[in-house]
């Protein structure tokens, strides 16, 4: 019997053991490692996302039969800008914080997301222009070591924390969709796909050339942005609101470069002038802000609200034209009694003096008669 109990003991620490082993390895194969205040190695996992977390935040497409209305826009965020600057800090992670450009090679480096191939003009999400990430990272000279448990099927990288380009990202290309739903009778807008953009300098160090990296379907990468919260003013210190809140409620700044059109141009083509393109920017815009409202017949108050507007407005309009008509009476009144040597000749001249006009004398004269008719 002491045998047996040995035998068992014995049989239960070697599982023990291996169970403890395999546990070190998988949080050993953490894909970005970063360097602890003692020097040592720390993994870095926050993205403990669930398959259940992962079905509730991912949302079925519209079918195309349940809208009346779709516009896709492409637009460009500058991370220098200070709406878009969520994005871009912290520049060196920090506990429980860290960019947007760390967390996707991070997701990148473990497996846990797929990549697709950037085309000018178009996206494709298939598997054939799907990117491998061993290409993707000897594209864009980043450091990596094969990290534990990597195999060729599902391979895996550890990706050193200097080593991530994310101060070399100042920029992302965004896909966003503007759907009206005949179902909810609303309009959404989402974003379908992102594109981190790198800014590097020539070999000559003149000019900034920028790098569009690969296309990644937001959907994919939504849940894991929902777990981690970031600031979003400078007033709040408090990080209450997530990468996934800044995205659905459109708390980012960027510019339109292309609308989908049947002749697939970015808006430079179609509008060489910067005026041109500016105002053709800026009549995109008003029109998608506008769309939802023109939807609707308007309300009574909201009727009343807008005759109220319109009244005061030509209220405001007709006091300026008085105005303007009183202020040139003032000035030609004023000018009619200013005399100059080059002015009005009858101001200048003084008034003539009326004169009494004097009456000649009467003086009797005597008649003289014609010689002829004397009478003798």
């Amino acid at each position: 019997m002491k045998q047996i109990k040995r035998i068992v003991l014995t049989v239960v620490a070697v599982a023990a053991f291996a169970m403890v082993s395999v546990a070190q390895d998988s949080s050993s194969s953490s894909a970005v490692m970063r360097r602890g205040a003692r020097g040592r190695d720390r993994q870095q996992d926050n993205s403990q996302v669930t398959t259940r977390m992962q079905n509730r935040l991912q949302t079925q497409d519209v079918s195309d039969a349940d809208m009346s209305w779709m516009k896709v826009i492409y637009r460009s965020l500058d991370l220098t800008q200070e709406k878009n600057a969520p994005l871009y800090f912290p520049e060196q992670p920090t506990e429980g914080e860290e960019s947007l450009f760390r967390i996707i090679m991070r997701l990148l480096a473990d497996g846990k997301i797929n990549v697709y191939e950037y085309l000018d003009g178009r996206e494709v999400f298939t598997d054939q222009y799907k990117l491998k990430v061993r290409d993707i990272l000897d594209r864009f000279h980043i450091y990596y070591q094969e990290a534990k448990g990597s195999s060729e099927k599902h391979p895996k990288f550890t990706i050193d924390e200097s080593d991530v380009p994310a101060n070399e990202v100042l920029s992302y290309y965004i896909v966003e969709r503007w759907e009206f739903d005949n179902r909810s009778n609303r309009m959404r807008t989402r974003v379908e796909a992102i594109c981190p953009v790198l800014h590097r300098s020539d070999d000559f160090g003149m000019e900034t050339v920028k790098y569009p990296m690969f296309w990644l379907k937001f959907e994919d990468i939504r849940p894991y942005l929902s777990t981690q919260n970031i600031f979003v003013s400078d007033d709040n210190n408090l990080p209450t609101c997530t990468y996934d809140d800044y995205f659905q409620l459109g708390l980012y700044d960027g510019e339109i470069y292309k609308t989908r059109n049947l002749r697939n141009k970015s808006m430079a083509q179609l509008y060489p002038e910067p005026e041109a393109m500016k105002r053709a920017q800026d009549s995109i815009q008003n029109s998608l802000d506008n769309f939802e409202k023109k939807l609707w017949v308007p309300s009574l108050d909201e009727l009343a609200a807008r005759r109220e507007a319109k009244e005061k407005a030509e209220a405001l309009a007709a006091g300026a034209d008085t105005t303007e008509v009183a202020a040139d009476k003032v000035v030609k009144t004023s000018r009619r009694g200013v005399t100059s040597r080059r002015g009005n000749k009858d101001a200048a001249k003084p008034a003539k003096v009326k004169r009494a006009k004097t009456k000649a004398p009467k003086t009797k004269s005597a008649a003289t008669r014609s010689v002829r008719n004397r009478k003798r």
